[in-house]
């Protein structure tokens, strides 16, 4: 954990490189830093991952679109990130608003192609159960 999710409807999937925004979105989450300026995110815990949505109605189904003569085939891509407990609110924040700032930097191209909603959302624990037993936390503690 950190996992920051992707949702999209499947007919963005030629206006947008979702490699290069999960690519980016990963960074911005390892720039985030505490108030001591230690990352908030362990950079094996990070992960971002897209999945498109092969069946979807976004906004009002194209009808209103194409009657004011747009192509009628809005798009949606939905942002969710997901966080243990244990960070102040103010981590929170700062993780969100650094995140949405590189998050509208890499979709503005696409929404200067067409018509798409955007949103992001943070959820934080409890966790009813939480396992962690992978083998990539390792390789990113430093050794003393």
């Amino acid at each position: 954990m950190p996992h920051l999710v992707i949702l999209y409807s499947r007919n963005l999937e030629h206006d947008v490189d979702m490699t290069a925004v999960c690519d980016g979105l990963a960074e911005a989450m390892l720039t985030v830093k505490d108030d001591d300026g230690k990352a908030v995110f362990p950079t094996g815990g990070v992960r971002v991952l897209a999945f498109p949505a092969p069946h979807f109605a976004a906004a009002d189904g194209g009808t209103a679109g194409r009657l004011a003569g747009e192509s009628g085939e809005y798009g949606f891509v939905y942002l969710n990130l997901r966080m243990g407990r244990g960070r102040s609110e103010a981590i929170q924040q700062r993780a969100g608003e650094t995140i949405a700032l590189v998050a509208k930097t890499l979709f503005s191209p696409l929404l200067e192609k067409r018509r798409v909603g955007l949103t992001f959302q943070i959820d934080v624990g409890p966790e009813v159960f939480d396992a962690k037993f992978g083998n990539l936390h390792p390789l990113f503690q430093k050794v003393m």
